[in-house]
């Protein structure tokens, strides 16, 4: 009756045990690149060694901006590491040496970055998983174009594929998300004054990412994702007071059914956007028409990929033989058979001419169940 009275199990106090050995992780977030992160850090950084905190840097990218380089000042840099490459040597954060150094906070810079292929971990924010774990307090800056989740959307907004991605779940590992805001006409006018961009890349970055309609679009995301989060925070506090009791979403959950299209990683991302804002489930389902010995490579690989997106959503993945049945019927048992209320199917789930022959998929879903709302994503980029 009361659950947040019941005594912890053993294996809940160890977990918050190591919860409070890790560091903490603060995030300066914008909505596009210039926008300060890099200089509030800087900013922060200075004031808590007046504090007398133990500070230093483990990587700060300056991108050649003055302002940001002075402003680095005295703190202490941990050296980077030296990598050979194919022939080159390139230069990464050296995650190892500051866990050595053992400061109270490092400041680590873009944290979607992709590391030299033969480092011990692939992405930035690995390195930093690593760092905190050591129970060292991290200050991280990220623009929001690099949010998994948002990827689909931000290519429909801006025409630009960004590859360099991080989890939603990193981001809301965070203690507190700070916001750096400014205005597309205040972002626009320092890529003319060359504070963003090098002279060569200005022109071709104003007519291109930098347009006043993109920096709008993508300052609106910023500010509704941080929103998200205030009030995710306030939802935590009020559950951990009792003044609210019970999840959010408790009676909805939401199956993403993904096919050898091209669209299935957009299909995911949108099924967790949904499944986040209610709090609830997310399964992932593929149906499967071959026996698994015989899928070919392509198709192997593209199974694989999405089931590390699926963990990376803290998703439920499902891979369904047909066994006979038509697809729309393995759909629906497994919506039954774990209760989904709000399926997700990918507008070209099946070619016209396949509809004429055997019928659409959205009908037949229709007809097997009752009380499950449908929802069909485009596919098309407008």
């Amino acid at each position: 009756m009361f659950p947040e009275y019941r005594r912890k199990t053993p294996e809940e106090i160890l977990q918050e045990i190591e919860r409070l050995k890790r560091g903490r992780l603060k995030v300066y977030i914008g909505s596009a690149p210039g926008v300060g992160k890099t200089y509030r850090m800087l900013q922060e950084a200075h004031e808590l060694k007046t504090e007398g905190i133990d500070v230093v840097i483990g990587l700060i990218e300056t991108h050649n901006r003055k302002e940001t380089a002075d402003l680095i000042g005295d703190l202490e840099i941990v050296p980077k590491k030296k990598i050979e490459y194919k022939g080159r040597i390139l230069e990464e954060m050296d995650t190892e040496a500051i866990i050595e150094r053992a400061p109270e906070l490092v400041l680590v810079d873009e944290l979607a970055h992709t590391n030299v292929p033969t480092s011990p971990r692939e992405k930035r924010y690995m390195d930093v998983e690593e760092i905190l774990k050591a129970g060292i307090h991290v200050l991280s800056a990220v623009n929001i174009q690099h949010l998994e989740s948002l990827h689909d959307i931000v290519e429909q907004i801006t025409g630009v594929k960004v590859r360099e991605r991080i989890p939603d779940s990193f981001l809301h590992m965070a203690r507190e998300i700070i916001l750096v805001d400014v205005t597309p006409e205040i972002l626009r006018k320092r890529l003319r004054e060359g504070k963003i961009y090098h002279p060569s890349k200005i022109e071709q970055a104003l007519t291109h990412f930098f347009t006043k309609s993109n920096l709008g679009a993508l300052r609106e995301l910023s500010l509704r994702e941080v929103a998200d989060d205030v009030d995710e925070r306030i939802e935590k506090a009020k559950k951990k007071s009792g003044q609210l009791t019970g999840p959010t979403g408790i009676n909805e959950k939401i199956m993403v059914c993904v096919q050898h299209g091209g669209n299935a990683e957009k299909l995911i991302r949108r099924g967790w956007r949904m499944a986040s804002r209610l709090k609830t489930e997310l399964i992932i389902l593929h149906v499967a028409k071959e026996a698994s010995m015989n899928r070919s490579a392509e198709d192997w690989r593209k199974i694989q990929d999405w089931k590390k997106l699926a963990a990376q959503f803290n998703a439920r993945f499902i891979v369904e033989q047909m066994n006979k049945r038509q697809i729309a019927k393995a759909i629906t048992d497994v919506a039954a058979e774990h209760g989904v209320t709000q399926i997700i199917l990918g507008q070209s789930a099946r070619s016209r001419w396949e509809e004429i022959r055997k019928g659409s998929i959205v009908n037949t879903i229709m007809r097997y169940t009752s009380g499950i709302d449908i929802h069909i994503v485009s596919d098309q980029k407008r």
